[in-house]
């Protein structure tokens, strides 16, 4: 039975155009080396307001946003490419989306369409979970906007896709229009594809988009640099090229008998800034605020500047800091943000190159060579101006954690398995499939203590959908072979004695880290405390929608490779 399941799946992916032999050889791939850096400007993607004004207010809007398949120019020597991208029509579509800027209690409607053909452009893999259109009536798509506080109809849930024209849709799906409410905090969000198994080459072909929610009665007194040339995200994910232009990905599984297509992780040595390759911009000799998206599918950034200039941290992931903190490096995991200021007036020389350090896989891989080493160059104008821009050494309170009101206490493990040439196959948390039945299920307006234990040797960035979190620590496990044979055995951290292992060194939260987010690096070999808010977390109001509702949320690493194969699980909110 489950051999003729396998074909039948294998016959579906011929009929999408997926071969299951290596034909992208290494002959067909772009060496980064013959792409010059820092030959293309650094684009400002086009931006989208999410309300209207009506005598002055702002009120609610709705927007249309598609998705096409087009070609983009990645790079000034590069054939255009092949792309998935989002837009208010084919021609303005753009990689990234289009910003969409919304303001805080003012609701946002989008319709998002799906104008993508039957088949894709990148290989991918059905006999990982996968979203499987029964009448083959195109790609499954679904949006999920990423740091959002909203209902579960509108949050993108993974079996909520849909295809062209809304002719199959997935077994969750209710809506067309997704309603985002806007009641949270001001911050960083960014939206991108959430379909079952597809996540990965979705978003890879192109489907990701940055979003900001604004407030200006708490932001505009802060003082930070605004206004569009001063205020600019940064969206910045690894691709590899093949030499006609067209992405890159390997359609050889490193299990190939098991999985013909999938691969634990994704990395490419191009690294793009809003949809160019090492891209420049030319700066004035004054602040700059950045709000900078890791996009990447697994490649982690250390990010720094060559000639010791440094970052004024003022936000992480959606939230604002208490106060700002000075750093010289950032490490981001895949869909962490960091929202920065810059001053350029401290900068010793005329240009100065954002870099890039950290090892791939995270923590223990390759290291960075010429060509990933480097993410963008910034050109210094040498006039000194008068700057009216300020960093503040105050930002925005919040609630801090109050481990004393955590109503429930859950350990939540993460595992990979391996076949019998100890390639990895697949990644469950807490030793479960995504389809088995749910086992999170908080209390809305609550807060838990989760315990994340990571029994793996991969840094898993792990996103929970709805609910924003502080860390506490990390301890190390020791004697960690002994806990995690017995884990693998029970899956039972408390019957496993996790709080004999549980006793290692402690790693301190690092003080950018230490306020509200929705995603963490979970350290290999370490168990990571974190307190979960299922409610707003600068306001005592009530959720603005029912929390409860179907189809729920779901938990995830935010590894998009490790997602996709089957790295998440449901949650479901209850009363």
């Amino acid at each position: 039975m489950e051999a003729n399941l396998v074909l039948c799946k294998l016959i579906f992916l011929a009929f999408l155009g997926v071969g299951m032999s290596t034909t992208w050889g290494e002959d067909n791939l772009m060496n980064p080396s013959k792409l010059q850096m820092f030959v293309d400007d650094l684009p400002d993607m086009p931006k989208i307001k999410g309300f209207d004004f009506e005598n002055g207010v702002p009120v609610p809007k709705s927007l249309k946003i598609g998705m096409f398949r087009k070609k983009w120019k990645f790079h000034r020597d590069l054939p255009p490419t092949p792309v998935f991208s989002y837009g208010t029509s084919k021609r303005t579509a753009t990689i990234p989306g289009p910003t969409i800027e919304a303001l805080n209690q003012v609701d946002t409607y989008v319709t998002w369409r799906n104008h993508l053909p039957k088949k894709h452009i990148l290989p991918w893999d059905p006999t990982i979970p996968t979203a499987l259109p029964a009448n083959k009536e195109g790609i499954p798509t679904v949006v999920h906007l990423h740091g959002a506080i909203g209902e579960p109809q509108s949050d993108g849930h993974a079996e909520s896709w849909f295809t062209a024209r809304f002719k199959e849709k997935g077994p969750t799906w209710t809506k067309k229009k997704f309603h985002y409410y806007n009641n949270q905090q001001p911050g960083n969000l960014w939206y991108h594809d959430h379909a079952m198994g597809l996540t990965r080459v979705n978003i890879l072909a192109g489907l990701l988009g940055a979003y900001v929610i604004r407030d200006p009665k708490i932001e505009a007194p802060l003082g930070l640099p605004h206004g569009d040339e001063f205020d600019r995200p940064l969206v910045v994910f690894d691709r590899g090229f093949r030499t006609d232009g067209s992405l890159y990905m390997n359609s050889t599984g490193n299990n190939p008998s098991i999985h013909p297509q999938w691969q634990p992780e994704y990395f490419g040595d191009a690294i793009i800034v809003n949809g160019k390759a090492w891209p420049r911009m030319i700066v004035r000799r004054r602040k700059y605020r950045f709000r900078i998206i890791n996009a990447s599918n697994a490649r982690f950034f250390k990010f720094f500047f060559t000639n010791g200039l440094g970052f004024i941290h003022v936000g992480s992931d959606s939230t604002y800091h208490e106060r700002p903190v000075m750093l010289k490096e950032i490490l981001l995991a895949p869909s962490e943000i960091a929202d920065v200021i810059v001053d350029f007036s401290e900068s010793k020389s005329d240009s100065v190159i954002l870099g890039n350090d950290a090892p791939y896989p995270y923590p223990t891989g390759d290291p960075v060579n010429e060509a990933n080493s480097k993410v963008m160059k910034f050109l210094v104008k040498q006039q000194h101006e008068v700057d009216s821009g300020r960093v503040p050494e105050e930002l925005i309170k919040y609630p801090s954690a109050d481990l004393s009101r955590a109503s429930e206490t859950r350990y939540i493990a993460m595992y990979e398995y391996t076949s019998d040439i100890d390639e990895p196959t697949h990644l469950y948390l807490n030793g479960k499939s995504y389809e088995k039945p749910v086992t999170e299920m908080p209390k809305v307006g609550t807060m838990e203590v989760w315990n994340v234990i990571n029994l793996t040797e991969d840094n898993h960035p792990l996103h929970i959908h709805l609910g924003l979190f502080v860390v506490l620590d990390q301890t190390e496990l020791v004697d960690m072979d002994q806990f995690k044979e017995c884990m693998m055995k029970m899956n039972d951290a408390i019957k496993c004695q996790i709080s004999k292992y549980a006793r290692g060194k402690r790693v301190k939260v690092l003080a950018h880290e230490k306020g509200w987010k929705n995603v963490y690096k979970m350290t290999p070999g370490f168990v990571t405390k974190i307190l979960v808010r299922f409610s707003y977390i600068h306001t005592n109001s009530s959720y603005a929608f029912d929390a409860t509702a179907e189809p729920g949320y779901v938990y995830h690493c935010h590894i998009l490779d490790h997602e996709d194969n089957v790295m998440m699980r449901p949650m479901k909110l209850i009363t």
